[in-house]
């Protein structure tokens, strides 16, 4: 391993707890297997739970084909450890999304779970600990709407049930533990055993105290991942509504967080709908905001209004402008696996329409793409020397890390600035101003020394960008002027639609002097 590597090593793994590396050798050592057997009859036989479906999964399965992230495959007999497209798209065959999605039959699903069970002794990377969480609360959702009893899949189900309690994700912490954590809970809630429900509810209590900011943000700042996780939050009150021997106290908790989840998705989504695809965001992931608003409701459970504070976004309204901006930290400390390096970065809509958008993710794979598209440049932001402002490195590391060292807010100018840069001399100070009829951009780099600055703009796909001068005209409706220009380029990027799926879109490339301005009106 050469020097640069072990430095970049060191400043990822510094930030770690120990706890994640403690585990990350436990689970080396100890393996955990499914159980052959259970010793003990379980309680749920004459216990059938009910749950009402507010919202249903998107379509994932079709007479026998079976479409995750944008790639479709037919099996002639479905290998559950198929790995040729890669092995995120693995993870969602043995999640069983498709069980709770609308096109779905009561038989067709029966015969997924069974084939499944019959092929268990073979299964491998299904039966890791993230796949088994969401495989678990698909499954405890599919039999408890069809009401189905059955004690073969109950046997299995409990077996999934230990291996996960035996499992958790310690090493990864973040979402991963929270949705174990979902998973553990309604587990126990289905088999009603005591003794995992008291753990699944204080591990359930703690991460969503720990992931959940003041404002409601999830805290490693993915609007797409916010979503998920609302929307599993929401399952678990459904079902603690619809039956008995309910822990009042914890439902009472779990509508309160859901209500401030609920608050700063309200804030952050687009009047068109759309969320901020910042960080690891993408469509035809999740479903709508509106789906999740709509189902809040059914259970009775109202959002809340809290300002955007903690999370570091802001979102302006501007007439027909909308603009969120990042004025925060990469995420938390010790996963900051979802995010980019796209401190200061801001979109902007008009009149329900995306013109400057983050491009979103096509890809988790170890490869370019995903580097680029966690990197600096990809964002509507400034690079010094070409540089990533957080040093992004492999699928889901960071080393050092952008931090905002001075934040003013006033009612129309946001000023901040982060050291992100300070490995090569310089800082960035970016100010956000809202003036009635348009909006502001002005950079500042501070150094003792010269470099190369670029400015960049991304613009959604369905943007007619034309360059004139140092003008740049949108869809004849928007102009934009970038002051303290060297030079001024429109080229061509890959804008994401989702997972494996791009479309060629315009930015603008601007090499730009130590102070520098963007301003954008109609």
């Amino acid at each position: 391993m050469d020097k640069c590597k072990i430095v970049l090593l060191y400043n990822t793994i510094r930030y770690l707890r120990l706890k994640q590396i403690f585990y990350r050798i436990y689970y080396i050592i100890r393996k955990p297997r499914l159980p052959e057997r259970i010793d003990r009859k379980l309680k749920n036989d004459s216990r059938r739970l009910n749950f009402r479906f507010g919202i249903k999964n998107l379509k994932s399965y079709d007479n026998g084909v079976f479409t995750f992230l944008n790639i479709a495959h037919k099996f002639n007999k479905i290998d559950w450890n198929f790995s040729e497209h890669g092995k995120l798209w693995l993870y969602n065959l043995n999640y069983f999304d498709f069980l709770n999605q609308d096109s779905i039959s009561n038989d067709e699903g029966l015969s997924l779970i069974k084939d499944y069970i019959e092929n268990q002794s073979k299964i491998k990377v299904g039966l890791e600990a993230y796949p088994t969480s969401l495989r678990i609360i698909n499954w405890i959702k599919f039999i408890s709407f069809h009401q189905i009893c059955d004690k073969k899949i109950d046997s299995t189900l409990f077996k999934h049930l230990l291996l996960l309690n035996k499992n958790l994700e310690f090493h990864l912490l973040g979402n991963h533990l929270l949705e174990n954590a979902y998973a553990l809970f309604l587990g126990a809630f289905y088999f009603d055993d005591q003794k995992i429900l008291k753990k699944a509810e204080r591990l359930l209590q703690t991460q969503l105290d720990e992931q959940i900011l003041s404002d409601g943000a999830h805290f490693e700042l993915s609007p797409m991942y916010h979503q998920v996780l609302l929307l599993r939050l929401l399952d678990c009150i459904n079902f603690l509504k619809n039956n008995k021997n309910k822990n009042d106290s914890l439902l009472n908790y779990l509508i309160a967080k859901s209500a401030i989840m609920l608050s700063w998705l309200k804030k952050v989504t687009y009047k068109s709908g759309d969320i901020p695809k910042v960080n690891d965001s993408t469509f035809d992931i999740v479903v709508s905001s509106k789906d999740i608003f709509d189902y809040a409701k059914e259970l009775d459970v109202k959002i809340q209004n809290f300002d955007l504070s903690d999370s570091y976004y802001r979102k302006w309204v501007i007439n027909k402008f909308e603009i969120f901006m990042d004025i925060g930290r990469i995420g938390p400390n010790y996963i900051p696996g979802h995010g980019h390096a796209d401190t200061f970065n801001f979109e902007l809509f008009y009149d329900e329409k995306p013109i400057i958008v983050d491009l979103g993710i096509s890809t988790y794979d170890k490869n370019s793409t995903r580097l680029l598209e966690r990197s600096t440049e990809s964002h509507n932001t400034v690079t010094i020397d070409g540089e990533n402002s957080s040093e992004i490195w492999d699928s889901f590391r960071v080393a050092r890390r952008a931090k905002i060292i001075y934040l003013k807010e006033q009612q129309n100018k946001i000023i901040a600035t982060h050291d992100g840069y300070k490995r090569i001399g310089a800082n960035h100070t970016r100010t956000f101003i809202k003036f009635d009829n348009f909006f502001v951009v002005e950079d500042h780099i501070k150094s003792n020394k010269n470099h190369k600055i670029e400015s960049f703009l991304h613009f959604h796909p369905n943007c007619e960008v034309i360059l004139k001068g140092k003008y740049i005209h949108v869809n004849s409706v928007i102009l934009i002027k970038i002051f303290n220009t060297k030079s001024i380029k429109v080229e061509d990027y890959n804008y994401s639609l989702g997972f494996n799926k791009t479309k060629k879109a315009k930015k603008v490339r601007a090499l730009v002097e130590n102070k520098s301005k963007i301003e954008i009106r109609i």
